[in-house]
């Protein structure tokens, strides 16, 4: 078993060294975000495949069987997710990842089973298994050799799609993403950073943009990036028309850092 801290500001260190020595430990000095501190940990893991799960996503059984089942016959696929739903609310889909993901012609990411804020009830109309445009990096498995063949996670984006940007490069490579939603998983969602929280805004609307910068064919890019900036400034304005002056900061802050 191998540690890799992230930095972390309490005793977490002390503990496991006191308490399970047999561990190997990798300590970090600054923290790197999701991106980095899995791109650090998996060069220390000898495996054909990874599993990357969030710490406040609760398993279920032979939920890893049923992906690697198709993960072993198919080699264009080299990443999956199983069927994500809330934690609190069961019978609903989660929102981050929920049955799949895909992505519309402005970079917008959505999922089946979500559509902005509003998840649905799942009834089994997604529970078909096939190929999506990502998988969520709450519980993902991806085909190491791959992985590290695409450059890994990008670490420049701390958190926040960098799993999309991921996949989206891993297409442009021909390969496939999918959804096996015959394995399912409850997640409870803002464990690491909270729901509404400036910081989160402020990557989402930032690396959305970068990723879009990463990954677009030029020509699409020139004719989407304009769009895609305006309809930010929306978001910005209609923040600040309904109170929420710190959140139209952190678009406008990810916007200029975005340019700059």
């Amino acid at each position: 078993i191998v540690i890799i801290d992230n930095a972390s500001t309490d005793n977490s260190i002390d503990f496991l060294q006191n308490n399970f020595p047999q561990l190997t430990l990798v300590i970090n000095k600054i923290n790197t975000g999701y991106a980095g501190g899995y791109n650090e940990d998996l060069k220390e893991i000898k495996s054909d495949y990874y599993i990357l799960l969030n710490s406040d996503v609760e398993v279920t059984e032979n939920w890893i069987e049923n992906t690697m089942n198709f993960m072993l016959k198919d080699e264009l696929m080299v990443a999956c997710q199983p069927k994500i739903l809330s934690f609190h609310e069961r019978n609903k889909f989660e929102y981050a990842g929920a049955a799949g993901g895909f992505i519309d012609k402005y970079g917008y990411p959505f999922c089946r089973g979500r559509i902005f804020d509003t998840c649905e009830e799942d009834h089994g109309h997604y529970n078909q298994s096939g190929e999506i445009f990502w998988a969520s990096g709450a519980c993902m498995v991806v085909r190491a050799k791959t992985y590290f063949q695409l450059g890994g996670l990008d670490a420049s984006f701390f958190a926040h799609f960098e799993e999309i940007d991921l996949c989206w490069r891993a297409k442009r490579a021909g390969y496939e993403i999918w959804c096996i939603p015959t394995s399912t998983v409850y997640h409870l969602g803002g464990g690491s950073l909270p729901y509404g929280n400036p910081r989160k805004l402020y990557l989402n609307f930032r690396n959305n943009l970068v990723m879009l910068l990463k990954n677009l064919p030029t020509a699409q890019l020139f004719s989407t990036l304009p769009l895609r900036l305006l309809l930010d400034m929306v978001a910005a304005t209609k923040s600040l028309l309904t109170g929420k002056t710190r959140d139209a900061q952190m678009i406008l802050r990810a916007t200029w850092h975005f340019l700059t």
